[in-house]
């Protein structure tokens, strides 16, 4: 059986080591999933990219919780969640778009065709 308590003590004893290697993980495989959505790459590949990058992001919130359960509430512990967020929120936008980034792109608004013509 997994023991909470003891995960959030290991989590809050190597918070440097954590964030450190959390942070950076969850920024590069959150470009990554852009990349691929800019691409145009098959959607195998982005729920791939997704499917790793979501699991970044909820280690990195859980670790947060990890702090805000013993009370400690700070600046970092929300720049950190609100990372986690960004995240979390990119990765759930590039899964759910239908269309690539070209077809988004070049999809112009009807009021701005009208100031066009």
């Amino acid at each position: 059986m997994v023991d909470i308590a003891a995960l959030a003590e290991f989590s809050r004893n190597n918070c440097i080591a954590i964030c450190s290697g959390l942070v950076p993980a969850n920024l590069l495989t959150t470009l990554t999933t852009l990349i691929l959505v800019v691409l145009n790459r098959p959607r195998n590949q982005l729920r791939f990219s997704v499917i790793i990058a979501v699991n970044l992001a909820l280690i990195l919130a859980l670790h947060v919780v990890s702090w805000w359960v013993i009370g400690v509430v700070q600046a970092p512990t929300f720049i950190l969640l609100a990372l986690s967020t960004v995240c979390l929120a990119l990765n759930g936008w590039a899964i759910v778009q239908k269309r690539g980034w070209v077809a988004l792109i070049s999809h112009q608004p009807k009021w701005l065709k009208l100031i066009h013509e």
